[in-house]
């Protein structure tokens, strides 16, 4: 049975059954190399020629014990290459030496940041501050070199054909063992002349420090820079702790909103809870938008500033976008706010998880005045909703990233308002508020769409939208290939694999001949 999309999720109430859901939640049990898939629906565009990467876990049970978190889960890298109107598909788990060893042991090993624990009870994991680094938040490729992150360690390197993974990699000393390097980094398509991949690294205490770093995406044999070689740095030091999963990018600025949260590590200490389970909002508190100059750019000389966000409380996974307005002279940053910090205690099952009361995800713009920031910083920021309905994994155009972008894609709830599993996608005229909507419902259930720009695209909206999509009829996943203009159903790969419900991914382009 293939999903059957319907034409509009925007009148519709929710309908969606916990088991298809949560049937998702499984180990991976099988890696494939370079096997054909071919549409059950519709036809795979013959201009579509480059490879999806995907990550997120594939490993949630071990002898018996599943993990408290799906984030505590392995990573596991699936790739869909596409030539000439036909696909293959690969999958890998990434081999860091803690998936190893508690593949060889059969039982965890290590604590989970997000609270799974290690057999025992409190006692075993008490003062065991181990971290397992498991590579399953994103995957990127930067020159010839794939990156399995997970934003509290170092990256793992795989080889972008195979997927074998080489090992850890200190991107040739830029880091050191151990060191954080987010899982979010963002892609420059040229602002300052050349593609640039920016990221960061937070080291987190009572003051936090972020590292900004920027790399080269490709080698310009010009000026003899080759892609991954470290382009520029900067360290800004901010007052309290700061959970950074994400930022946003300019031609100019980096930024970043701290959630105005508070760390208690004694649980954590003592065996109790996770770390990530040590985090709470501080009621009434304000997060605050930090103003980076990017090293190299016109605001390189100016000071890093904090900025209260209006609203008295909320929390920050994502942000979808930021751009620099010349007409206002404001800087505008689009972010998926939640009423606070969703998260799932001690003694709860995640596939148990009552939605209507965890807080969802709504897409807001805030637009920050940079003249009235130095003189006025409580009423420099303004906000406004540009999405309630519930989402999460928003993009844009790739080519349009930290420029103003008129369109945006996402991933949404069926149901206008309130939480829900995300079920559908949408496009989004951030310009007029015009929505366009493909739906999975019933019975699926939808993960982080990638916009593929078409070569030689004639506007912002003119590509592809790829995306796995859990098919609940069938217990396994599905590749759906959507018109980006008007999310029109271009293609439906019934995948042989059935990858649980995965965090974060992206395109990479086949090389021309002449590239």
């Amino acid at each position: 049975m293939t999903l059957a999309p319907s034409r509009s999720a925007a009148d519709r109430p929710a309908t969606w059954e916990r088991s298809d859901w949560a049937s998702a939640f499984r180990n991976v049990g099988t890696e494939l190399t370079d096997q054909a898939v071919v549409p059950a629906r519709g036809a795979i565009p013959p201009e579509l020629a480059g490879t999806l990467y995907r990550n997120g876990p594939g490993r949630l049970e071990r002898g018996g014990q599943w993990v408290h978190h799906p984030f505590d889960g392995d990573g596991m890298i699936t790739a869909l290459q596409f030539e000439g109107g036909e696909a293959r598909l690969s999958n890998r788990f990434v081999r860091t030496q803690g998936w190893q060893a508690e593949e060889a042991a059969d039982r965890f090993l290590y604590r989970g940041v997000f609270g799974t624990q290690k057999p025992g009870g409190p006692l075993a994991n008490a003062f065991d501050l181990r971290l397992k680094n498991i590579a399953n938040t994103h995957v990127v490729q930067l020159g010839d070199t794939l990156l399995a992150l997970w934003e509290a360690a170092e990256p793992h390197a795989l080889d972008p054909r195979s997927l074998e993974t080489r090992g850890i990699t200190l991107l040739d000393g830029v880091l050191k063992p151990g060191e954080a390097f987010s899982a979010h980094p963002r892609f420059d398509p040229g602002h300052h002349s050349a593609p640039r991949m920016v990221t960061f690294g937070v080291k987190t205490g009572p003051r936090s420090t972020i590292r900004l770093m920027e790399f080269a995406a490709a080698d310009d044999a010009a000026s003899g820079v080759r892609a991954g070689q470290l382009l520029a740095e900067r360290r800004d030091t901010m007052a309290g702790f700061a959970f950074l999963h994400d930022f946003a990018i300019t031609p100019n600025w980096a930024v970043f909103l701290q959630n105005a949260m508070a760390f208690n590590p004694l649980p954590y200490l003592l065996g109790q809870k996770g770390a990530a389970q040590c985090l709470a909002s501080k009621p009434g508190e304000r997060g605050r938008f930090w103003l980076v100059p990017r090293p190299g750019s016109s605001a390189a000389q100016r000071y890093p500033q904090p900025l209260e966000v209006p609203a008295p409380e909320g929390f920050v996974f994502h942000h979808l976008n930021a751009f620099e307005d010349a007409a206002s002279g404001e800087l505008v940053i689009d972010s998926i706010f939640y009423a606070d910090f969703p998260s799932i205690g001690p003694g709860q099952d995640f596939r148990d998880v009552d939605f209507e009361t965890v807080p969802e995800g709504q897409l807001q713009r805030c637009r920050i005045d940079l003249e009235k920031a130095g003189t006025d910083p409580a009423g420099a920021v303004r906000c406004d909703w540009l999405e309630q309905r519930c989402c999460e994994f928003a993009m844009v155009n790739p080519q349009r990233q930290g420029l103003d972008a008129r369109f945006a894609w996402m991933a949404v709830t069926e149901q206008e308002r309130g939480n829900a599993p995300l079920q559908a996608f949408e496009k989004l005229d951030l310009a007029s508020g015009e929505r366009r909507f493909w739906s999975a419902a019933p019975r699926g259930y939808v993960s982080e769409p990638v916009m593929v720009p078409r070569p030689g695209a004639a506007g912002e909206d003119d590509g592809w939208l790829l995306a796995v999509v859990w098919n609940g009829a069938r217990c396994a996943s599905d590749l759906v290939i959507l018109n980006a203009a008007d999310l029109s159903e271009q293609a439906v790969l019934e995948l042989p694999l059935a990858i649980p419900h995965g965090l974060h991914g992206s395109w990479v382009a086949a090389r021309t001949p002449c590239a």
